[in-house]
């Protein structure tokens, strides 16, 4: 008899072990969605960010040349090193800017609509680059880059909102991971453009620096084949059967009802609400941990010693005894390194969670910072020291891209519901872009004051954001929108239950926030 049943059943439970592993795997139209918003977005961020680097001396000289023949006179060397160092860093402003309208644009606009808009900026930063040269304007490079931050900023803000509002549940931070495989995928690209036997001589400059016009028009030609965001559609349009098609596309018409159903649950709880301003945030106590979270998790993305680690690489190389023009090839592979992480981050971030990869990630940055202290104050001690100091420059490079490089943005985009989350992403962005602005502007004194001990600050910053993630932050993975801001309200859940004892025994649920109604059922 047992016999019997078994074979009677025996093709249902294969049957129902292969739906359960389809479901696992995303639709081949949610993959193609995913690079379509990547490719024009947190792609150009990352090119932009390590493109520049290549033709330093051939636009230094350009500037130079530029201002002989307008001026008959040699440009003073702190005045050419002011004018390149206003064309690298007036990309950090152009990116404060976007991420500054990139929320209120992705509410208005939509999150494709926003990062369809944002290509013009980057389109136009080409034209302007690539005709800097033959126009003898250095002025346009900067136009060109202050364009380029502007794209750049707007991706950061509304790509990763865009990548986890169109992924199911169970695949939302393998998806969102696209964010930081495209960042590093970006600088890698833009490395090895800029070796000599690509794009990298001087008679190339211009257009290596207006190839920032090719990702753009691959996403304009990909992009608007997908659907918007189905949380936008249904829960800010109120648009139904928007949603209802997106979803189909996206996660195919077997699995789109329990995506359907957890929207829906989403959009009851926020009927009456309206998208917030980011000020809105600030006042709103029943976040308070979700905003301070995001907040110390984008300034340590920047203060955490990464930036430190890419200044020190160079001079690390030489010390090992790289040659001076095999530099670059070693550089490319620190970005390969980068890309590697983040990708292998994308295939863990599912199965370990998030806070263990970002938890771990920290950890091991501080590891590396202690040991990259001494091995470079005992430098000249033995031959050995080189060649340890430029592991430690991997080790960190692994250590960040498989914790902290990639899963801060998904952290951004899972603590807040809907009307919050755009607003959420301008205060991220702001703080991750003014602390880009911060460390590029004090970080030459730190290294002139503490020289190797600069990495004893890391070590601090990357120690207390471990602390703090191990007792605030909660694990986010396989869970709703709703589940994981129920489970931050429940650590001020004491204070929030004696604050009510003091008013009203009774509140009108129609006048409570969506916080207030999940902290009320809880």
């Amino acid at each position: 008899m047992p016999n019997e049943f078994a074979t009677e059943y025996e093709p249902l439970l294969i049957k129902d072990i292969k739906d359960k592993k389809r479901v696992k795997l995303p639709n081949k139209s949610l993959v193609l969605a995913v690079f379509a918003a990547c490719i024009g977005g947190t792609f150009q961020y990352g090119y932009n960010i390590s493109v520049i680097n290549a033709p330093t001396m051939y636009v230094q000289n350009f500037i130079n040349v530029t201002w002989m023949q307008r001026y008959q006179t040699s440009i003073s060397e702190d005045l050419l090193t002011l004018l390149w160092s206003t064309i690298v860093s007036i990309f950090t402003l152009g990116g404060l800017i976007g991420v500054s309208i990139g929320g209120t644009l992705s509410v208005k606009l939509g999150r494709r609509g926003t990062l369809l808009c944002s290509n013009i900026f980057s389109l136009l930063a080409a034209l302007l680059m690539g005709l800097s040269s033959s126009a003898g304007s250095f002025e346009l490079l900067i136009a060109g880059r202050l364009l380029c931050g502007l794209n750049a900023g707007i991706a950061l803000c509304v790509q990763p909102l865009y990548l986890g509002e169109i992924a199911p549940t169970a695949l939302r931070g393998a998806m969102g991971m696209g964010t930081s495989v495209f960042i590093t995928g970006g600088i890698l690209t833009g490395q090895v453009m800029g070796l000599k036997e690509v794009l990298g001589k001087e008679e190339y400059w211009p257009i290596l620096l207006s190839t920032t016009f090719i990702p753009a028009v691959l996403q304009l030609l990909i992009l608007p084949w997908f659907p918007e965001s189905p949380r936008y559609l249904l829960i800010d349009k109120g648009d139904d059967e928007g949603c209802k098609k997106a979803l189909r596309q996206l996660h195919g018409s077997a699995d789109c009802d329990a995506a359907l159903e957890d929207i829906e649950k989403e959009r009851n709880n926020l009927a009456g609400f309206q998208a917030k301003k980011p000020w809105e945030l600030f006042s709103d106590r029943s976040i308070r941990w979700q905003l301070l979270t995001i907040i110390l998790l984008n300034m340590a993305q920047q203060l955490n010693g990464i930036n430190a680690i890419y200044f020190y690489a160079d001079y690390v190389f030489r010390q090992s005894g790289i040659p001076a023009d095999k530099i670059p090839y070693a550089t490319v592979g620190t970005g390969a390194c980068e890309c590697i992480t983040a990708l292998t981050c994308g295939l863990l971030i599912e199965c370990l969670g998030r806070k263990v990869l970002i938890t771990g990630g920290y950890i091991l940055m501080s590891i590396c910072c202690v040991l990259f202290t001494l091995t470079l104050t005992f430098q000249d001690v033995s031959q050995v020291f080189p060649y340890l100091s430029m592991a430690c420059v991997f080790a960190f490079i692994l250590s960040f891209g498989l914790g902290p490089g990639g899963v801060t943005n998904i952290l951004t985009m899972e603590l807040f519901t809907q009307t919050a989350r755009p607003a959420a992403f301008m205060i991220a962005g702001s703080v991750n872009w003014l602390s880009f602005f911060f460390i590029g502007l004090v970080f030459p004194f730190i290294v002139i004051g503490l020289q190797q001990y600069c990495f004893l600050v890391f070590l601090a910053v990357c120690s207390l954001v471990t602390v703090y993630i191990f007792l605030v932050v909660p694990e986010t993975k396989n869970k709703t929108f709703l589940e994981i801001q129920n489970e931050f309200l429940t650590v001020n859940k004491r204070k929030s239950c004696s604050a009510e004892r003091g008013q009203s025994s009774y509140q009108n649920p129609s006048e409570m926030s969506p916080s207030q109604r999940l902290l009320r059922r809880s």
